[in-house]
C-alpha cells in the first residue's frame, strides 16, 4: 500500500483501521496456533478488559466499544468454549459478573507476546524512533480528546492500563 503523492488522503479512522485489522488478525492467527483457534477475532477484545474482581457486560460493552448485544453474544461464545464464567454480583444481586477461568487467564500473556512482536516488527518497519513518535502523537491526542470532552474521558479511562495487551 504505496502512498502516491498525487492519490487522495486517507482519513486517520480508515489508516487506524486498517492497522487493527492487521494487529486483529496476527492475533487470531498467533492464538490458534496457541491452542486458542476457538476464538473469533472479535471476541478477542474481551479479555484485556475483564479485571480479577469481574465486570458486568453491560460496563464491558462500554470498555471495548461495542453494544450491550453484541458484547452478550461475545460473552456467551466464550462461556460456552471455556474462557468465560459468569458469579453472582456481590454488590447487585440481580445482575452477574463476567471473570476469566483459568483458560481465559492463559489468553492473556500469549496475546501479549504478540502483541508485542507486532509492535516490534512495526517499529522495524518505520523505525523505533518514528514509532514511538506514532505512539506519543496518539496518546497526546487521546488525552486532548479526553480533556475536552468529559464523556469521552470515560471511555477513554475506563481501564487500568495494566490490563491492555
Amino acid at each position: 500500500m504505496s502512498r502516491d503523492p498525487s492519490a487522495k488522503r486517507l482519513r486517520l479512522a480508515l489508516l487506524l483501521r486498517l492497522l487493527h485489522r492487521e494487529y486483529a488478525h496476527e492475533i487470531e492467527v498467533s492464538l490458534a496456533e496457541a491452542g486458542f483457534g476457538d476464538i473469533r477475532s472479535g471476541d478477542a477484545k474481551v479479555f484485556p478488559f475483564v479485571p480479577p474482581e469481574g465486570i458486568a457486560v453491560r460496563e464491558l460493552a462500554v470498555r471495548t466499544g461495542v453494544r450491550k448485544q453484541t458484547m452478550a453474544q461475545s460473552v456467551d461464545q466464550l462461556e460456552r468454549a471455556g474462557y468465560l464464567d459468569r458469579r453472582p454480583n456481590p454488590r447487585d444481586g440481580r445482575s452477574r459478573l463476567i471473570v476469566l477461568t483459568e483458560r481465559g487467564r492463559a489468553v492473556r500473556p500469549v496475546a501479549a507476546s504478540v502483541g508485542d512482536r507486532i509492535e516490534r516488527r512495526w517499529a522495524e518497519l518505520t523505525s523505533p524512533e518514528e514509532f514511538e513518535t506514532l505512539r506519543d502523537l496518539l496518546h497526546r491526542l487521546l488525552d486532548r480528546i479526553g480533556q475536552a470532552d468529559p464523556d469521552a474521558a470515560a471511555r477513554l479511562t475506563s481501564l487500568d492500563d495494566s490490563h491492555l495487551d
